[in-house]
């Protein structure tokens, strides 16, 4: 009787975990490196558009003007908030394609939605503690320019660590693929114009 000489049935591969949002998002505040090793190669749409409708909403709660607008008409202030709130998602989808294009002629050879997905979401969430008081506190006061100071910090290194991991780049190439935006950012959102 001839002996078969069949490979024996594979193991199935162990699926990726689950990164849900939670993790994410909160995970970037501590245990950062692990969170976005755990996010390489991997599309978070959906958490970046929710963080940015969301941090949309609390920037413009912490408008005066919305709530001059909520007095005369409710709805319109809605209506603004969400214009609001999309045109901070699109901002910061730019903003993302920017880091990506940059890191890519620096040498990177990360992929797109990843990087720009996950640049997203760490920049709203390193952003969130700052929206949070700035919506009960005047934005000029010490405790929200403090946050304001602390969180840009944070996010910056955060970027510099997704890019690094994301585009194998050094940590000096990966300062420079996230420096312009990360500055306009900070000078725009977290200390713009006549706030001090």
């Amino acid at each position: 009787m001839p002996v078969t000489t069949a490979p024996p049935p594979r193991a199935p591969g162990a699926q990726p975990r689950k990164l849900l949002w939670h993790r994410l998002i909160f995970g970037l505040w501590y245990r950062p490196v692990e969170v976005l090793d755990e996010a390489r190669d991997r599309s978070v749409w959906g958490a970046a558009a929710f963080l940015s409708l969301l941090c949309g909403a609390l920037g413009t709660l912490a408008n005066d003007s919305f709530w001059v607008q909520w007095g005369v008409s409710p709805l319109l202030a809605l209506e603004a908030m969400a214009i609001g709130s999309l045109v901070m998602m699109l901002a910061s989808l730019l903003l993302g394609a920017a880091t990506h294009a940059i890191a890519r002629r620096l040498g990177g050879n990360g992929r797109f939605a990843p990087t720009a997905s996950l640049f997203v979401v760490l920049f709203w969430a390193s952003d969130l503690p700052r929206l949070i008081l700035d919506t009960w506190l005047p934005s000029g006061s010490v405790p929200v320019r403090a946050a304001a100071s602390v969180t840009a910090a944070f996010g910056y290194a955060l970027a510099t660590l997704l890019i690094r991991g994301q585009h194998h780049l050094p940590t000096h190439k990966a300062v420079a693929a996230v420096s312009l935006q990360m500055l306009a950012a900070v000078t725009l959102l977290k200390f713009p114009p006549g706030s001090a």
